[in-house]
């Protein structure tokens, strides 16, 4: 068993599944090994983009409480990265397993594969479903889609769902999420040497980049009851600014987007709406302000029949929160009640050398079977 999950993990890996490639083969070989074991798969190709799609496996009566396990296809870039290994081959280090994705997350999808394998498909009394989502790398986009597509058709989940990021065995049921926002300021163009004729969009967007200095130090003063989160306040950041043209000519636009992380059980755009209300008077008439992209934070309350259930394999009895923002903020929105826990740390994700402990990866299979029995069969 501990070759075969090790096997699994070296196909995934060898999916250069980076969020700026396709992963519609990775989604094949995915949708093969679920239908081979006795799972219904539905395709939900991403708008507009046929190389990218989120899948749905499912087993068991539907419409049963049962339980979701989900987790992300896709994986961060490599470019520039000083890997001592091709991060696309695994590779058996020091009782560790290297390779993009290992840990993040990657790893989860081979446990679950082979957990599964030793699960009888009639031995499901109430439903599994399996949620594997594109782009989450990137924004959460592909949960945010699918999502979308769900509430659309009415579709119904099991409430219980894990999301298999890796967290060392620890349950968390909390995170930050994430919103990209955007600032444009129009202006007048003119001659460099008649600035009295033109109207500068850089200037303007400056004083909005104080104003926004100034919410981020009010933002930081408003720490929130949170004990869970070591840093319980929202945390924003202006990103980028461009502008202008040329040295000679007053600057007719600029754009400025900031990025910040609300809180758990906050919304998504309430710190948008108060930087909105701070933009001058004189300026409102020349800046558009919108929303890019949001990620939802999670909250999940204590005491659930998973958290009981994940609790037995915990390797720490403290219930956390992740500093990482997941797929759990948007299948929240289905009513569902994600916790995180996984396989691997997330110390190591993203990083070069990614990798994951193979007694890690061999104890996942074990506790993602007991998991789906104790909540299915």
């Amino acid at each position: 068993m501990a070759q075969a999950v090790v096997d699994d993990l070296a196909r995934l890996v060898a999916f250069p599944t980076v969020s700026s490639r396709p992963l519609t083969e990775l989604a094949a070989w995915l949708a093969r090994r679920c239908t081979d074991l006795g799972f219904r798969v539905e395709r939900f190709p991403a708008p507009g983009e046929p190389d990218k799609c989120s899948l749905i496996a499912s087993i068991g009566p539907p419409g049963t409480n049962g339980l979701v396990l989900s987790g992300h296809m896709d994986v961060v870039p490599v470019v520039g990265q000083p890997w001592t290994t091709d991060p696309f081959i695994l590779t058996e280090r020091d009782g560790n397993l290297l390779g993009r994705g290992s840990a993040d997350m990657k790893g989860f999808f081979a446990a679950t594969l082979q957990a599964l394998a030793r699960i009888p498909p009639d031995a499901y009394r109430r439903e599994l479903v399996l949620v594997w989502t594109h782009d989450e790398e990137i924004g959460c986009l592909g949960s945010a889609q699918l999502v979308e597509h769900v509430t659309q058709t009415g579709r119904s989940f099991p409430t219980a769902c894990l999301i298999g990021e890796p967290t060392d065995f620890q349950v968390l049921r909390m995170h930050p999420g994430h919103v990209a926002m955007e600032l444009v300021v129009t202006g007048r163009a003119a001659h460099s040497s008649r600035p009295d004729l033109g109207l500068n969009a850089i200037e303007g967007a400056a004083r909005l980049v104080a104003a926004a200095s100034r919410l981020a130090d009010d933002l930081s003063q408003e720490q929130a009851d949170i004990p869970e989160i070591d840093r319980p306040w929202v945390a924003f950041n202006v990103a980028t600014i461009e502008g202008g043209n040329a040295i000679n000519i007053v600057p007719d636009r600029c754009v400025v987007r900031i990025g910040y992380r609300p809180l758990p059980g906050m919304h998504s755009d309430t710190v948008f709406e108060r930087l909105v209300d701070r933009i001058p008077d004189d300026l409102r008439p020349r800046t558009t302000a919108r929303i890019l992209t949001r990620t939802p934070s999670l909250l999940t309350e204590r005491g659930t029949p998973l958290e009981d259930s994940l609790a037995r394999h915990a390797l720490t009895h403290h219930v956390g929160a992740a500093s990482f923002a997941t797929d759990g903020g948007n299948l929240a929105k289905l009513g569902l009640k994600p916790l995180v826990f996984g396989p691997g740390s997330i110390t190591v994700a993203h990083q070069p050398d990614e990798h994951i402990p193979i007694g890690q990866l061999v104890r996942a299979v074990d506790v993602v079977e007991d998991v789906v029995r104790r909540a299915c069969c």
